[in-house]
């Protein structure tokens, strides 16, 4: 009986304690576990956990100033003309180094953005430089490009009257050889709560903070140019058209009395 107990213990050992070197090591490796998330706490707190992806994912959106849109979309389907409308041109390099402007194209736009007028011009002097990598012009484009004298004529009747719009419209007017009275000009390099410092700023980067608008980035597009213009034109429409209005007055005013004080001395 006695041998028999003996084989049923070989047969059935007892498992041997532990190691107390391997128990400590299970204790360390069970204290650096991360807790398991509770379901019962705030659900808000899931967002919190240490992961990249969460980061990523609570990082505040791109203000539009910091990723601009790349292209301004006109605001309606009218494309009649406007009591107000937008010019740009792209200019040719003309004489014997090039370094005279000529101009190369002309785009006209209404209130609303839509183009109203877009032309390629056959300068008067021979072309030299098509500065395609800031006009966007090609002497491909040159092959029905109208005669300087009908597009001058053309962009003259279309302004006539009406309110001009632009950026640094003096340079378009130049290259054209128009003049347009200064009472109805809207130029957004003058106008003065669009200046920094009292500097004059560029199209590109008054689009970029008042639209949030990508333009010249590569060719300049006259379209997107003049509808740039007029759209920063819109947004300060009221209070630029009444300083315009008390501007005039006080100009009026001022002229009265010259004529008044010239009388006076006449008398």
């Amino acid at each position: 009986m006695g041998g028999g107990g003996a084989s049923a213990e070989t047969a059935n050992p007892k498992p041997s304690p532990l190691n107390p070197n391997w128990a400590q090591l299970q204790q360390k490796l069970k204290s650096r576990r991360p807790p398991k998330p509770s379901h019962s706490a705030d659900p808000g707190a899931r967002t919190l956990a240490p992961s990249v992806l969460g980061k990523r994912k609570e990082r505040a959106e791109p203000s539009p100033e910091a990723s601009p849109s790349a292209f301004l979309s006109p605001t309606s389907t009218d494309c009649s003309l406007t009591d107000a409308l937008a010019m740009d041109c792209e200019m040719v390099g003309v004489s014997i180094e090039g370094s005279k402007s000529a101009v190369g194209r002309v785009t006209l736009v209404n209130s609303w953005g839509n183009v109203v007028y877009d032309e390629y011009v056959r300068p008067i002097e021979r072309i030299v430089d098509f500065r395609t990598k800031i006009s966007g012009i090609r002497p491909r484009n040159m092959r029905k490009a109208k005669e300087f004298w009908a597009v001058q004529k053309q962009v003259a009747e279309l302004i006539k009257g009406r309110i001009l719009v632009g950026h640094a419209l003096h340079n378009d007017l130049k290259v054209l050889l128009l003049s347009h009275p200064k009472k109805d000009i809207r130029d957004t390099s003058e106008y003065e709560p669009l200046r920094r410092g009292g500097q004059k700023r560029a199209l590109k980067h008054l689009a970029a903070e008042i639209l949030g608008a990508k333009i010249q980035e590569n060719e300049h597009c006259p379209i997107e140019d003049a509808r740039a213009a007029m759209f920063i034109y819109n947004k300060y429409k009221k209070a630029w058209e009444k300083s315009m209005k008390k501007n005039f007055m006080f100009k009026e005013k001022l002229n009265k009395r010259k004529k008044k004080q010239m009388e006076a001395k006449k008398n």
